[in-house]
């Protein structure tokens, strides 16, 4: 008598099961699963997808009790093999903790990398064209043209150094040489990024830092890229440059950089991402007129949820049949 295959265990929210749950089981086709929910208590699953709903308005500091519950659960399942992540990024200590376990994990690199591009070079127009201090001056009801507070640097003839050459870098900077502006490139080689892009690896990006009357940081977090952007290295740029974060925090000093805004060094940030997240009341970087500090909400549109359950779908058929998966981390 041979002996019916264990089904295959799948973790998912509620939410996602209502989402995909028939793709699901069109995908999987014959071989026998049960889906299951974080509600369920189950002690125990191969597989788990986690959705944008499971982590919610948690941050990798501040992880609210819906999420940990879910983390949780992938801590103390023995069986579990593989993790689809909703984000690019798999910096938060839960990840870290199961892919030492050896548990697969893939995450969604690239399904929102056109809309982190277009917030951060939503940023770069913002602050070029100066729409924080006229902005200001609305709400002050104030008339204050800018031929009267200073004419702008035209972006024509500018330097962008991007920091990080995957999906988001390259758009930015397809945009960025259309508006004129020379684009300089730091990646994970010096293999240049294309024909006549100036490319450096991370470790010598101090050779290009004093050339940037903008740094764009598109960069992942690694043991490479933690702290790229020291004291030091913010003292090469330009006086008058501009930052634009939509990378980590940790990627660059924070203190360093509000000291060098405040000291006029830097005209401006774009920041949607910072050394510790919520950002807290106290820090000054909220009312500092030359940056905008937004919520790590670059990468969000009503769109992003579809394309990562495309990728899950993808990858679980992928795996069903043998075939490297897509966005592996390693």
């Amino acid at each position: 008598m041979s002996i019916a295959a264990a089904p295959l265990r799948i973790l998912l929210s509620d939410a996602a099961r209502a989402a995909i749950g028939p793709r699901l089981t069109e995908r999987l086709g014959k071989a026998a699963h049960v889906l299951l929910s974080p509600a369920q208590e189950q002690a125990d699953f191969d597989i788990a997808f986690v959705s944008r709903d499971v982590t919610g308005l948690s941050t990798k500091h501040a992880v609210l009790p819906a999420t940990q519950h879910f983390y949780d659960l992938l801590t103390h399942a023995p069986s579990l093999a593989w993790v689809q992540m909703h984000s690019a990024g798999a910096d938060r200590p839960v990840y870290t903790n199961l892919l030492a376990r050896g548990v697969t994990i893939t995450s969604s690199a690239g399904s929102n990398a056109g809309v982190v591009a277009q917030s951060a070079l939503a940023g770069v127009l913002a602050l070029a064209r100066r729409l924080p201090q006229i902005m200001a001056s609305q709400r002050a009801h104030l008339w204050e043209p800018l031929i009267k507070t200073g004419l702008p640097r035209d972006l024509g003839g500018q330097t962008a150094v991007i920091v990080g050459w995957g999906g988001i870098g390259q758009q930015l900077g397809a945009v960025l040489r259309v508006l004129g502006l020379r684009v300089v490139v730091v990646r994970s080689s010096a293999t240049p990024a294309g024909e006549g892009i100036e490319t450096v690896a991370y470790e010598t990006i101090h050779s290009v830092l004093p050339q940037a009357d903008w740094l764009l940081l598109a960069c992942p977090l690694t043991d490479r890229t933690r702290g790229l952007i020291s004291a030091s290295a913010l003292t090469l740029l330009p006086t008058g440059a501009h930052v634009v974060n939509v990378a980590r925090g940790e990627v660059i000093d924070e203190t360093a950089l509000i000291e060098s805004l405040q000291n006029g060094r830097l005209a401006g940030a774009y920041l949607d991402v910072f050394a510790h997240e919520p950002l807290s009341a106290q820090s000054p970087l909220w009312d500092m007129p030359n940056v905008i500090a937004s919520p790590h909400s670059a990468g969000f549109s009503d769109a992003n949820a579809a394309k990562v359950e495309e990728v899950f779908l993808d990858n679980l058929g992928r795996r069903l049949q043998g075939q490297t998966m897509r966005n592996l981390v390693i």
